[in-house]
């Protein structure tokens, strides 16, 4: 969907810089509960850019940005974005650098044989492994292979490896033509834009930014945040998977929920959140006043940060607002930059237009 021709040139733009920071926090590690690479490069970029910036008790970077315009009571507004990945976990060592793991996450078993992983603070080499097919018994490889025929094999050398060491697939950031590839795109993506977005804070509100840790295992960083922060209304950046490939038979895929190229997409609902119609209603009008490309993402499973954020305290109005990706949760994921750049802009565009009458009309 798009609306009326408006002029972005005042937006920022998705450029070398910003690529090469996707870079380094796609290839760094950051399986939920262990997001500590990931962490220290975000303290890095938004230590300079905000008025407070502190690790709370979880391990989320809470960053403040107050207003600069105008007195009295701000709107709120919180900004949320996970640092985590979905990835494994070694649960026990059988000797001569074999391991069994446990995933840690949503990643499904059948993605996982043969890829090759890094383990532990000091990214210790490791490949998934199997039973070959040269050795399969006959009937075996009709049956869907299992977690516990799956081992990590680090070798002799691995022996620094240890229990409760989580692995990340190691699957090195690429430029595609338009596209990205890279691990962790949901929601490293997401982490960049938050940036972003408070290098370009607005004078006329407090920007609330949670780069959250555990949303991949429950959205638990977000519910400690929002309730830290008490915010007026929140957005979660994240990046939601594509299901946009051919029909298996060539016919028209119906079941989409959102296309690659189509622009940011707008959570109406999802398992665990209703977007505040208030907020659905402002996005969409801010996106075709400003012709932004966007798309309204087609209710069903899955979930963002919005759903532990909305139930903080007495009710924080939220919705999500993501770039579309595909593969996520798998070894490789692939976003397109023009939908992220998209995804930018409609944010700062709806910033720069947020008040507090928002909240004063009928939902």
């Amino acid at each position: 969907m798009t609306g009326k021709p408006d002029s972005t040139s005042r937006f920022s733009r998705i450029g070398s810089s910003q690529l090469r920071l996707l870079e380094r926090l796609s290839n760094a590690p950051g399986v939920s509960g262990d997001e500590g690479e990931v962490r220290k490069i975000v303290l890095e970029e938004v230590r300079p850019l905000a008025d407070e910036v502190k690790v709370d008790a979880l391990g989320n970077v809470l960053a403040v940005r107050r207003a600069r315009s105008g007195t009295g009571q701000h709107l709120r507004v919180m900004l949320d974005a996970h640092m985590d990945e979905v990835g494994l976990m070694l649960v026990k060592d059988e000797g001569e650098g074999i391991f069994r793991f446990d995933t840690v996450g949503g990643v499904e078993v059948r993605y996982l044989v043969g890829k090759t992983v890094q383990i532990g603070k000091e990214h210790i080499p490791g490949v998934i492994g199997a039973k070959p097919i040269h050795l399969a018994e006959k009937g075996e490889l009709k049956n869907a292979i299992s977690l516990e025929a799956l081992r990590i094999d680090v070798g002799p050398a691995g022996s620094k490896a240890k229990i409760g060491d989580r692995a990340t697939f190691f699957t090195a950031f690429t430029r595609l033509g338009p596209s990205v590839r890279g691990k962790a795109l949901d929601d490293r993506i997401g982490v960049v834009t938050l940036i972003e977005l408070l290098k370009s804070a607005p004078e006329h509100i407090d920007l609330l930014c949670a780069f959250a840790v555990q949303e991949e295992i429950g959205a638990r960083g977000a519910r400690v945040a929002a309730y830290a922060f008490q915010p007026d209304i929140a957005i979660a950046l994240d990046v939601t998977p594509a299901r946009d490939l051919p029909a298996w038979d060539g016919s028209e895929n119906a079941m989409y929920n959102t296309r690659l190229g189509a622009g940011p997409a707008l959570y109406a609902a999802d398992s665990s959140t209703l977007a505040d119609p208030r907020l659905m209603r402002f996005f969409i009008q801010t996106a075709e006043t400003h012709g932004i490309p966007f798309q309204v993402r087609q209710p069903g499973s899955g979930g963002t940060d919005a759903g532990a954020i909305h139930l903080s305290r007495g009710g924080v109005p939220s919705i999500s607002i993501s770039t579309p990706g595909r593969y996520l949760h798998t070894p490789a994921g692939i976003s397109r930059i023009a939908d992220w750049q998209n995804t930018l802009t409609l944010m700062q565009a709806a910033l720069g237009d947020l008040t507090a009458g928002i909240l004063s009309v009928e939902r």
